[in-house]
């Protein structure tokens, strides 16, 4: 199959598996705001943030390597799995006898959700990405779409029936876990797979040599991406914390794209990193995915202001002045990520995690910096320049492993819409006005880019 038409077919899949649990991560933000108060909601971000952060180190980032050997033609597919679900179990009980008495000291009310939450979404990252690497791309999305269908309705069960609040949302969470871990087991046979005698420590090592030195990577992705939240409690509140967590939902539409494209991209990466016309193959796709980005992120702001007002309650609007800083921290995310899977198709992921800590520690200097002079919107710039240094040194880096053209000009072109997107965001005249701007500025857009629009469109048909 065409290596266009290949990556093209797998990100519709993906988009199938990803657009549900994504979309009702917004579309339930209305349900939320209604359901939770503003520090109710910071509460539930800072859980899930938290979540996010413990589950590469309980797991030793395992599943990344899954993904990495099933798809090597050299690799037992059966010993990868049976490793990885080994040093997930052990990882699992050592660090819950660890975090355990640690959260109950601090008085963390919300412990044993926490764990279970941790926990059941390790193994479940483990399983999809099983059948993502043995091409069974249809059941990725197929569990995406149960995951979703299952968190909506308890959720809704949960929260607004039994009113359960903050405990019937993380209950939610659980449950959908669950679920989704039952089906993958059932979907992939696991019990053919997982065999007690292929567990070996020579194979555990050749995988936690690749996996390890990506919990540092995503600790330090995490500490670049989440870590304001805690900035922004500690020097404003939990409330301030509660509006930058509705506001991040409005980029997550923009994140979205990006997880739907990279799960995608990361497969066809791999495949094609010993074709001879990688360079040319890898500049294009990434041409192509940071106009994607842009034209998201245009059109996201163009319609920002009455999306806002319809969106969410009274009491969250002003937070749409946060989401400009975060789309483009989202946009420059998505680019490092893109870049950073150059390290993982050669198998050279000391690069990734060197450069994530970098941008880590630069965002934590940013936001001490700027969080207390501009308030709250200063941790979206924070991100935004942490994930541009990021992309930088990525570009430099990677050179040794492929040299991409990169398409300045393009990229100065869309970083200058956005920049005056942004200014007519706050002229102060009638909303209809701004909107009539910022659509025009939009559709203007599109049609100075519609000749690398339409090329791409023409090679991917």
């Amino acid at each position: 199959m065409n290596r266009y038409k290949k990556l093209f077919n797998n990100s519709i899949l993906f988009a199938i598996g990803n657009l549900g649990s994504k979309l009702i991560t917004v579309i339930m933000v209305p349900f939320y705001t209604y359901i939770l108060s503003t520090k109710q909601f910071g509460d539930v971000d800072l859980i899930t943030a938290t979540v996010n952060m413990l589950a590469p180190i309980i797991s030793l980032s395992i599943f990344d390597a899954v993904l990495r050997f099933v798809m090597d033609k050299s690799e037992d597919k059966n010993s990868v799995l049976s490793n990885a679900i080994w040093v997930t179990l052990v990882g699992s009980i050592i660090f819950s006898i660890i975090l355990i008495p640690i959260f109950h000291l601090i008085k963390f009310k919300y412990t044993n959700y926490l764990i279970l939450i941790l926990i059941t979404q390790v193994f479940q990252s483990i399983f999809s990405e099983y059948a993502r690497a043995v091409d069974r791309v249809k059941l990725f999305a197929a569990n995406g779409i149960l995951g979703t269908f299952v968190t909506a309705i308890s959720n809704i069960v949960l929260m607004f029936i039994w009113k359960l609040g903050i405990d019937g949302y993380l209950v939610s969470i659980f449950v959908s876990s669950v679920v989704c871990i039952i089906f993958l087991i059932i979907k992939l046979k696991v019990w053919n797979i997982f065999d007690f005698h292929l567990i070996s420590k020579k194979q555990m090592k050749r995988m936690l040599v690749y996996s390890i030195p990506l919990i540092p990577n995503a600790f330090a992705w995490w500490a670049t991406n989440t870590s304001n939240r805690y900035f922004i409690v500690f020097f404003i509140g939990i409330s301030a914390n509660g509006l930058f967590a509705v506001a991040n939902k409005v980029p997550s539409l923009l994140n979205m794209v990006n997880s739907i494209f990279f799960q995608s991209w990361q497969m066809s990466a791999i495949e094609e990193f010993e074709s001879d016309s990688k360079e040319e193959y890898y500049s294009n796709i990434f041409l192509a995915y940071l106009q994607l980005l842009f034209i998201c992120s245009l059109g996201i702001i163009a319609i920002l202001k009455i999306f806002m007002k319809f969106f969410v309650s009274a009491s969250y609007y002003s937070s749409w002045k946060l989401v400009p800083f975060l789309l483009i921290s989202v946009i420059y995310s998505s680019l490092s990520s893109f870049l950073g899977t150059n390290y993982i198709a050669a198998k050279q992921t000391a690069g990734v995690m060197s450069t994530t800590i970098i941008g880590a520690i630069l965002n934590v200097v940013f936001c001490l910096i700027l969080i207390p002079v501009v308030g709250v919107n200063g941790a979206g710039i924070a991100s935004a320049i942490s994930f541009l240094i990021i992309c930088i040194l990525r570009l430099k880096d990677t050179r040794k492993f492929i040299h991409m053209k990169m398409p300045y000009k393009e990229i100065i072109l869309d970083h200058i819409f956005f920049i005056i997107q942004y200014m007519v965001l706050f002229i102060p005249v009638k909303l209809f006005v701004v909107e009539m701007l910022e659509l025009s500025l939009f559709a203007i857009f599109v049609i100075i880019n519609r000749k690398n629009i339409m090329r791409m469109v023409r090679k991917f048909i």
